[in-house]
């Protein structure tokens, strides 16, 4: 729950083409919040060894957001990340969303996401921005990062096996 985030990155100006050769041509990644959730992020919990192919792994407090195109697996305008969730105090519950340039603020509400099959809560979407320089005077840009974490019975089940989750990368 806390330790891993899948995130989304969208950006009004729009980025390089990014194609990679081991997705087949006309391949397009769409998936819904619950199949980000159920499918993939869960299943990156549950097996560290997965790897979604269209998701790459980073460490966001490493990346500026301009440089995330190109450690993307694929999309033009969007793009998809497998992410650990850096600590701001070791034994704190805050999340550390700084980079060097910057940092990534929560705006508005944590919203939900819902199984379509249990109508069961399975995970929540939180939308950030990315601001130029250090809080409260930072600068804000038209970089937008959605960050999905496990809720309901899913975030039971990865309490219980936190251990084996660590072994990828980030914030």
């Amino acid at each position: 729950m806390d330790v891993s985030s899948f995130s989304r990155h969208d950006s009004a100006a729009a980025a390089a083409d990014h194609h990679p050769h081991h997705l087949p041509p006309g391949f397009r990644f769409h998936p819904t919040d619950e199949e980000l959730i159920t499918y993939y992020l869960l299943k990156k919990v549950l097996d560290s060894s997965f790897s979604g192919r269209a998701i790459a792994e980073v460490d966001l407090n490493k990346c500026e957001p301009w440089e995330l195109p190109e450690k993307a697996k694929m999309g033009e305008k969007e793009w998809y990340f497998f992410s650990l969730r850096d600590r701001k105090y070791p034994t704190g519950l805050r999340t550390n969303r700084a980079t060097e340039a910057g940092y990534w603020k929560a705006t508005g509400k944590d919203r939900e996401i819902y199984s379509v099959k249990t109508c069961s809560l399975v995970g929540m979407k939180k939308t950030l921005v990315f601001y130029r320089g250090r809080a409260p005077k930072g600068e804000k840009s038209n970089w937008v990062m959605h960050e999905y974490r496990l809720e309901g019975k899913f975030a039971y089940h990865y309490l219980s096996t936190n251990s084996k989750v660590l072994p990828f990368s980030s914030s």
